[in-house]
């Protein structure tokens, strides 16, 4: 165990002091907990790193909103404690969190699976949604439905203090730090840069995950050279937890196999670890299978001009599906608009530093209802939530926009704003 700066994470090791170090990382909502039938075996010839992420398992509440900072911690705890080089495995975000390593530090990294991973995860606006639904509601619309997304029906009914267990982990995790979670995933996107990911790796996955299923395995797999694919029968999104013994297997014989050697980096590297003999085959009822990779894409020029930085910006606010629905509809005669407000309303004002996006959005609906402009209210208010007021704090502003702007603009606004956030902040069922 550990005390934890707001720059590191909370850990523990299991394993030989004297051997390779191999990290576990954890899903959104779960702590290092789901790792623990893991363990045992990987034990055995590994010193094992497991780490929860800010706010999950008790860990100080140090909110972090990209996988980038995530990682960031990640090495800085590794740093603290001398480990140079790794093997690493992560589910979901802790798999964002590998493929994060595997572009930006590579020398660092020595092995990589990827379990319950995606290039993409879904999509921006899903992830925004859940973070209002948080800040709404609290986690506990969340945690009732974990079971549902992170175990198949057979299991979560053969065995009710597993699935009681995955509730209350995503019900005692801290509001903030799932909400800082969310957003990192809705901003995590790799898919043009999958090609330069060089470390062997293994990309492993339930069949029956509704998550980042078998689709988005291939998409890994397809898109890393050096990539094998493994489906595990019988299992859904958290397949370390439905399945033990055959996730555990197919670590053992990926690290075992495919552990790359050093980099050239004037470090003292952590040794390989020792060679153990191949098995005749897999698990027959885990087969790996290997897909050749795709052409290598090219990676995408950064923003070059203020229309790029504007449509982040107005992606990030208003969502993806708005976005794209008004530039769908744009044509020769309204196109020019189209690109006037993206260039100077998202990209000089919006992203202007002196005012955050909260303080701003504020002002907007207010400017909205002074102007009765009821049609974009409705979107602005679905911004509002997205940039972290919450309804209570919408309310305040529209009361007293009803004192500046009239009460009956603020009527008119209080009864497109309620049905907005009884849209927004509703949990999915």
């Amino acid at each position: 165990m550990s005390e934890t700066p707001p720059n590191t994470l909370q850990y523990r090791f299991d394993g030989p002091e004297d051997a390779p170090v191999l990290i576990l990382g954890p899903s959104l909502g779960t702590t290092w907990h789901m790792w623990d039938r893991q363990v045992p075996e990987l034990a055995k010839q590994w010193r094992v790193f497991r780490f929860d992420l800010p706010g999950h398992g008790g860990a100080p509440a140090h909110p972090a909103g990209s996988v980038a900072e995530l990682t960031g911690r990640l090495l800085a705890t590794l740093d603290a404690l001398g480990v140079q080089r790794f093997g690493y495995a992560g589910c979901a975000l802790g798999g964002a969190i590998g493929i994060e390593l595997a572009l930006r530090h590579p020398e660092r990294l020595a092995s990589l699976a990827l379990v319950a991973a995606s290039p993409r995860f879904g999509t921006a606006d899903e992830f925004r949604q859940r973070g209002v639904v948080v800040r709404t509601n609290g986690l506990d619309p969340i945690a009732r439905t974990a079971p549902d997304r992170w175990f198949t029906g057979g299991f979560a009914a053969a065995q009710p203090a597993i699935t009681e267990w995955a509730v209350q982990m995503v019900r005692t995790t801290d509001p903030g730090c799932y909400i800082a979670a969310c957003e990192a995933l809705a901003s995590f996107d790799v898919r043009p840069e999958l090609g330069r990911v060089g470390v062997p790796t293994m990309v492993l996955v339930g069949s029956d995950d509704q998550v980042t299923g078998p689709a988005e395995a291939r998409t890994l797999v397809a898109g890393i050279r050096d990539a094998r694919l493994a489906v595990v029968p019988g299992a859904s999104h958290l397949v370390p937890v439905e399945q033990p013994a055959a996730v555990t297997d197919l670590l053992v014989h990926h690290f075992a196999t495919a552990w790359q050697q050093p980099y050239d980096t004037g470090q003292t590297a952590l040794p390989a670890a020792p060679p153990m003999p191949a098995p005749a085959a897999p698990p027959q009822a885990v087969p790996v299978a290997e897909i050749a990779p795709a052409a290598v894409p090219e990676r995408p020029a950064g923003p070059t001009d203020r229309y790029e930085t504007g449509l982040k910006v107005r992606r990030e606010v208003l969502g993806d599906a708005h976005v794209d629905r008004a530039l769908a509809q744009a044509d020769e005669f309204s196109g020019d608009f189209q690109e006037f407000i993206t260039r100077y309303a998202w990209g000089e004002i919006w992203d202007r530093p002196g005012l955050d996006r909260r303080t701003r959005s504020c002002i907007t609906l207010t400017a909205l209802v002074a102007g009765g402009h009821l049609d974009e209210l409705a979107f602005h208010v679905r911004a509002a939530l997205r940039n972290g007021l919450t309804p209570d704090e919408i309310k305040e502003v529209l009361l007293q926009a009803a004192v500046y702007c009239g009460v009956p603009a603020a009527n008119s606004a209080f009864r497109v704003a309620k049905q907005v956030i009884r849209e927004e902040t509703t949990p999915a069922e």
